[in-house]
């Protein structure tokens, strides 16, 4: 099994971070008391431009959790049919090559889900299998990887398509000054990003997924998620979360790479989501990577910010596309994100 190409997709609005962070002191006016602050988390964020979904003025417009909602439904359709189209295209395959889909997104709800209303917008097969996934954030793209590894691993013959659509800037919440709002409010972006992965006996081109491994971490609910309410979605986002990375990640690394007769130092390709400065300077303390194996990923934050679970898929993107490893050289792709848990999978180039 293999991961045939990866495409992405981003709305036409691409804004410095100086000037979204000009538009939300703006906003907030006098109710910004020490407006450096804001500046500084920003300035810090690692974050140089950011695509998102409307034009800044528009945000204003929108005043109920409702609405945000239909017009994420409207935008991550029309992003994830580019974003599927074109990991298609660099594959070489069409629509109707497509037999199960998996679409991850944690910045807006519906039912029918977002899978439902791409297969009927897009013309998919209708014995296509679909596969909806909310709720697990950043990990989500990781985690869709390895899912749907695992079903084209079963079904050698066939093709399926992992698609993560975020449209973070659709969950802001404009009248929460607190620091961790407006950490968000420096990182997060929209876009969405689609991965083809094909069994054993359809493809024999990409890298091929050796192993996955699924890490959970009892009792760190409060870490990392959102909280929903009639307002939305707020973030919960802990400062004990790069203690832990730093406490847990090489370890669980190393049992995972061991189990597949693999040491650290053999690993050529670290395909790591970019979750932020503290996030992606805890992973390098944790795995001891110290000579910019991680550069694509400081790369993708700083061109696109925090895509939650679609940062994973860009930077294996950018991996495939810019700095593809030499044949047959292991690599490991690696997510995290709320439960706490961790997603890893083992691939040679």
């Amino acid at each position: 099994m293999r991961i045939l190409s990866v495409g992405s997709a981003f709305p036409q609005n691409l804004y410095p971070q100086e000037t979204i962070t000009s538009a939300i002191k703006q906003h907030w006016g006098e109710r910004l008391e020490h407006p450096e602050v804001l500046d500084r988390l920003h300035s810090r964020s690692g974050v140089k431009q950011r695509y998102l979904s409307f034009p800044l003025e528009q945000y204003a417009q929108f005043e109920t959790f409702g609405e945000t909602n239909r017009a994420w439904l409207k935008v991550a359709a029309e992003l994830g049919e580019r974003a599927i189209d074109g990991a298609l295209e660099r594959a070489g395959l069409e629509r109707h090559d497509l037999d199960a889909l998996y679409v991850v997104s944690v910045t807006g709800i519906a039912s029918p889900s977002l899978d439902a209303r791409l297969i009927n917008r897009m013309g998919l097969r209708p014995d296509i299998k679909r596969t909806p996934i909310f709720g697990i954030g950043c990990v989500g793209g990781a985690m869709g990887l390895t899912r749907a590894a695992d079903y084209v691993l079963a079904y050698p013959r066939q093709v399926a398509v992992i698609l993560s659509v975020e449209l973070c800037s659709l969950t802001i919440q404009r009248d929460d000054l607190t620091p961790v709002n407006m950490i968000s409010l420096g990182l997060f972006a929209d876009g969405a990003v689609a991965a083809i992965l094909a069994g054993a006996e359809r493809s024999h081109a990409g890298p091929a997924i050796v192993s996955s491994r699924s890490v959970f971490y009892p009792d760190t609910e409060d870490i990392m998620g959102w909280d929903i309410s009639e307002k939305g979605f707020a973030i919960v986002l802990s400062q004990r979360l790069p203690e832990l990375i730093k406490q847990r990640l090489g370890a669980d690394v190393d049992a995972f790479l061991a189990a597949n007769g693999l040491t650290r130092s053999e690993i050529k390709s670290w395909v790591i989501h970019p979750g932020g400065p503290k996030i992606l300077q805890a992973v390098e303390i944790a795995l001891r990577l110290c000579n910019r194996e991680l550069a694509l990923s400081w790369e993708c934050l700083s061109e696109f910010g925090n895509l939650s679970s679609g940062s994973v898929l860009k930077v294996l993107e950018a991996t495939m596309t810019k700095r593809r490893p030499e044949p047959g050289a292991p690599g490991v792709i690696l997510a995290m994100g709320p439960g706490f848990c961790s997603e890893m999978m083992l691939v040679r180039w």
